[in-house]
């Protein structure tokens, strides 16, 4: 056979795929993947709370169990929880530098009323510069007061 006659063509190649528009798997990937890390620091941030606020509490109940302290230093450990929880459970920069009264107001916002303001939390504020220590009684609702405190964190 001579191949003249045959009218045959040479092997061409496709044309090279464009670039633009992507496949449709590539925008479900760019719409994914942004999603997915928000989910993630969403989660993240989720359960470093619900372990800050679970091991707030297991804390108070052993402040408020420990026989070998007294009602000021039993104070002291309480105020130092709820900064630590404050800190961590809400943005830095609000709760860190609040003393006094604002720190006081600031515990307000998450309870019913003004327990802290207003009530047994002043201890808080005013506890260091009493003559007498706080009594058993004040301990002990001020600590259910932390308590009413940080499960009202846990629905925030």
């Amino acid at each position: 056979m001579n191949p003249t006659l045959l009218d045959l063509k040479d092997i061409h190649e496709p044309d090279v795929i464009a670039w633009w528009p992507p496949a449709i798997g590539w925008w479900i990937l760019a719409v994914c993947i942004p999603l997915l890390i928000i989910f993630f620091i969403w989660l993240y941030k989720k359960l470093t709370r619900k372990t800050a606020l679970k091991t707030a509490r297991k804390i108070l109940i052993q402040i408020k169990h420990d026989a070998t302290r007294d009602n000021l230093q039993k104070l002291c450990a309480v105020s130092v929880l709820l900064r630590r929880v404050a800190i961590s459970v809400s943005p830095q920069a609000k709760a860190a530098g609040l003393t006094g009264r604002q720190w006081l107001e600031f515990l307000d916002t998450s309870v019913k009323g003004l327990p802290f303001s207003e009530g047994v939390g002043q201890l808080l504020a005013d506890a260091p510069y009493r003559k007498t220590p706080p009594t058993e009684l004040e301990i002990s609702q001020l600590i259910e007061l932390c308590e009413d405190w940080l499960k009202a964190q846990t629905k925030s």
